[in-house]
């Protein structure tokens, strides 16, 4: 979720003042009692005040009032697929009245969250539980198609009964967006009454974000350190260099400290946070367990896809091996670019080599002759924030129609074809340059082609190919092997690199159970959190009374720890479930799934795993009731109908399970697994030749196809047709 950011608090008052509706509103029950303040830092540095006065950071949230409301409250009316908004002022209130079906309800805006290119507003559904309203406010000019209200899903409909409704938790400000808004948040949220108590030190991402709590520094005032200075045109530790005949600029000096970055990642990434709050100068794989680069988040290149931020892709640039830092390019406090144009990336790269039409071939200073056009393409997310690939990838259109992956020439010239721009580049730059071997086995693997584990095994053993690559790769072996020895594990769980060991550990569970435990049981001393809480997640199915208790219990409860905190939403509640089911704890996981469905009511996975249970007691009844009361207020989840004609398949009542299982492959027929049981379904009920016509006529639609091949081959030889035999052995 995008929410720019903010302005002290302080700032943010001494606006308010003139107006009768913030001072209505100024003694908002968010800031904690005793809150730190960055008016400790600022009332010392006033230039650094000033600078971030300017930045997105500064303006992430505030009070909603006549000095920070950017969008139309004239009383004006919007409607998207039959749910409707009225904005409008009211005894000096900005206000919404919102309407689906006969549901009609009117909310005070309580606070507004960023404001360009878009502004969005936050409202309090029930006490302490704020919400983002569906519509939000395009703050770019009328020239760029703004200055009007959209709505975040502009291109479907989005009913209450979906999980992407503004009312459910996904759409929830206290645990989808609040932490990277606020200084020094946290949710508080209890799960037994499933309420929020969430509170923050400043209602904006201020000097507390980055710095942490500097109350010693401002009574005791130290110089700075000279290492910790990161701004590399005058840092004392080093610069940025090009020698004669250079392309590009080296580092030149002692070695960088980049550690400020995990401030940085903390917000800008896709993860699962692993505590309640965050702190500034605190390791990331310490708070936080990130998503690795694969799909459906990521192209099979590693190229941005769905809304993923900036750390995935920046680990896999040369740019980050090399030891470039956020700071290179983006000032410390305005974050904005140094400098704007080619001229950022021609502090290191060679105008002469790079800035010439040899180069890129476009007339200069037009759109196709600027640096981060071909190489940090944009995507658009929530309707109109354009935002970078930070992967600083090298245009590869004769890979896009392989692996259906994006490229920069595509995006500009959209009436073109990939072979054009294919040829073109050829022309101008000679024949694409060789990916590396393990590279273009990783594009096989993260688009759902089968290589051997052998293959496999030589992407992460690739040291060439970047971080987050082989981190990535890693953690998909299981769909390559259902089994590993120690030998090949062992060294990435012994790895330098602490994403290859937390990597690694998450696929531990291929090891035999004996080495599992000889292997890991000494990360559950390592240094990071992420790695200790997914060592103990992984030994959990061992043998624990093997393991030493103390290590295990500590590591124990930072899982729990981290379970808890992340139990606002279906997901965080289900691996409450799935944890106590492990530990064969059937009644604490029954109560955690019957939660599931409490809060998020149109998740599915809590109605399948709730009927596992029944299942394994013999509750047959039990098991229907749950899994149609999941179909009817989750109609279009295929998992549920599949869980459902299983469950008939069990019950010996075939025939019912027969639609179910073609409903499911309907409703996802991108999963072969819902073909595969539906056509052998069809043949167990004695239906061989309509099976076997409903394969011929589904498979080409899978890639990976083995399975759904050799049941055609089986029903071909069970019918004698010799020429249906002859048809699958040709695919």
């Amino acid at each position: 979720m995008n929410i720019k950011k903010v302005v002290t608090l302080l700032f943010v008052f001494s606006l308010s003042v003139a107006s009768a509706q913030s001072a209505e509103m100024s003694g908002h029950d968010f800031q904690k009692k005793t809150p730190i303040s960055n008016q400790s830092c600022t009332s010392c540095h006033a230039q650094s005040e000033q600078e971030w006065s300017h930045s997105d950071h500064s303006k992430a949230m505030s009070i909603a009032d006549s000095s920070t409301v950017v969008g139309d409250f004239s009383g004006v009316d919007v409607e998207h697929y039959g749910q409707k908004a009225n904005f409008f002022i009211k005894d000096n209130r900005y206000q919404v009245t919102i309407a689906y079906d006969d549901n009609v309800v009117t909310y005070p805006i309580k606070y507004t969250f960023g404001y360009t290119p878009l502004q969005q507003y936050l409202v309090e559904t029930e006490p302490g539980k704020l919400h983002v309203l569906p519509f939000a406010w395009d703050a770019r000019s009328k020239e760029q198609g703004g200055q009007r209200w959209y709505h975040n899903y502009s291109h479907e409909e989005i009913r209450p009964e979906d999980r992407l409704h503004w009312r459910q938790p996904l759409q929830n400000w206290n645990g989808m967006c609040a932490d990277c808004h606020s200084d020094g948040l946290v949710r508080n949220y209890d799960g037994q009454d499933n309420t929020f108590k969430t509170e923050f030190d400043n209602i904006n991402v201020g000097c507390l974000s980055c710095h942490g709590d500097m109350t010693d520094h401002m009574e005791t005032p130290k110089k700075a350190n000279a290492r910790d200075n990161v701004t590399s045109t005058n840092s004392p530790m080093g610069r940025w260099l090009r020698s004669i005949g250079d392309k590009t600029a080296h580092w030149e000096g002692g070695e960088r400290n980049n550690d400020f970055m995990d401030n940085c990642f903390a917000c800008h990434s896709l993860r699962a946070p692993l505590t309640d709050g965050f702190k500034a100068n605190t390791p990331f794989l310490d708070q936080f367990t990130p998503n690795f680069t694969a799909s459906p988040n990521y192209y099979a290149d590693g190229q941005i896809k769905e809304e993923v931020y900036v750390y995935g892709s920046f680990l896999q640039s040369k740019m980050y091996k090399e030891g470039v830092n956020c700071l290179d390019c983006h000032d410390k406090h305005t974050m904005k670019l140094k400098v704007e144009g080619n001229g950022l990336c021609l502090q290191c790269h060679g105008a002469e080599v790079y800035n010439v039409k040899k180069h890129h071939q476009h007339e200069e200073s037009s759109t196709g002759a600027q640096c981060v056009n071909c190489h940090m393409p944009e995507t658009t997310y929530m309707g109109v924030d354009d935002r970078r690939d930070h992967s600083f990838k090298i245009p590869r259109p004769h890979l896009s129609e392989t692996f259906d992956t994006p490229n920069a020439c595509i995006k500009c010239h959209e009436d073109k074809s990939n072979e054009w721009a294919s040829s073109n580049v050829e022309k101008w730059h000679g024949k694409p340059k060789a990916l590396l071997p393990s590279k273009h086995l990783l594009m096989i693997l993260n688009s759902g082609q089968a290589i051997t584990l052998e293959q496999h095994l030589s992407i992460i053993a690739d040291d060439q190919l970047d971080i987050m690559g082989r981190a990535t790769a890693i953690q998909l072996l299981s769909y390559t092997t259902a089994t590993m020895s120690a030998a090949e594990l062992a060294p990435y769980l012994t790895h330098d690199e602490a994403l290859i060991r937390l990597s690694a550990v998450t696929v531990s569970t291929l090891l035999p159970p004996e080495e599992r435990i000889k292997l890991l049981s000494p990360l559950l001393e390592d240094k990071y959190k992420s790695i200790r809480v997914a060592t103990a997640r992984s030994l959990l199915s061992g043998d624990v009374y093997m393991i030493n208790k103390v290590l295990f219990d500590k590591a124990f409860k930072e899982l729990t720890m981290s379970i808890e905190v992340n139990t606002w939403r279906g997901e965080g509640m289900a691996n409450k479930g799935i944890l106590a089911l492990e530990m064969n704890r059937k009644t604490e996981a029954e109560k955690a799934f019957k939660k599931v469905i409490e809060i998020e009511p149109y998740f599915d996975t809590g109605y399948i795993n709730l009927a596992d249970i029944y299942r394994s007691q013999q509750k047959s009844f039990q098991v229907s009731s749950v899994l149609a009361k999941g179909i009817k207020l989750n109609p279009k989840s295929a998992a549920l109908h599949y869980s459902y004609g299983l469950h008939f398949v069990r019950q010996k009542q075939l025939g019912k399970g027969i639609p179910l299982f073609e409903k499911a492959m309907m409703l996802m027929p991108s999963n072969p697994q819902y073909a595969y049981t539906y056509v052998l379904a069809l043949d167990g009920a004695g239906q061989s030749q309509q099976g076997l016509d409903k394969l011929k006529a589904v498979i080409p639609n899978y890639q990976n196809n083995t399975q759904l091949k050799e049941l055609g081959l089986y029903l071909s030889q069970k019918l004698n047709l010799r020429a249906d035999y002859n048809w699958f052995m040709a695919l």
